[in-house]
């Protein structure tokens, strides 16, 4: 029950932070200096872990005002970033899991989804046949003892 509720909890968060970001409540850059965390900071671990509530409030009061907002309208800066929230929904599944694609063995589903996206994005480009997991190249799944 603890999971759910905090998880309600941080979708809840972040998006109020995508509200927030749409009303530019925070400017694209941090007006911090540097060290300003590690000032805050004990200098040794905690020995006792927080509440989920003091860590999210260390999160806005803490964390917030150094971040530099790639996803604010305004930011135009480096390259493009472009988190959405399927994208976040589809991270949190895939945690949730927690499989390391390594093999098949080890995670056939995450393996022969790879294999299935890498042909669909290879026939978008128009790449050859070798860039198929059906022709010599493998596709996008590394194979074990290939002389390439």
């Amino acid at each position: 029950e603890e999971f759910r509720r905090c998880g309600h909890q941080m979708v809840d968060f972040i998006a109020e932070y995508y509200r927030d970001l749409a009303r530019h409540k925070y400017p694209v850059l941090p007006s911090v200096e540097m060290g300003y965390l590690t000032k805050t900071e004990p200098k040794h671990a905690p020995q006792q872990p927080c509440s989920y509530e003091d860590l999210m409030r260390e999160v806005d009061t803490k964390i917030l005002p150094g971040v530099t907002h790639w996803q604010h309208p305004r930011f135009f800066g480096y390259f493009p970033a472009s988190s959405s929230f399927p994208a976040m929904l589809g991270d949190m599944l895939s945690m949730a899991f927690n499989t390391i694609g390594f093999s098949w063995a080890a995670a056939p589903a995450a393996t022969e989804l790879e294999t299935v996206v890498m042909d669909w994005l290879a026939a978008a480009c128009d790449l050859p046949s070798v860039f198929v997991s059906s022709g010599s190249g493998g596709g996008g799944v590394q194979q074990k003892g290939r002389g390439h």
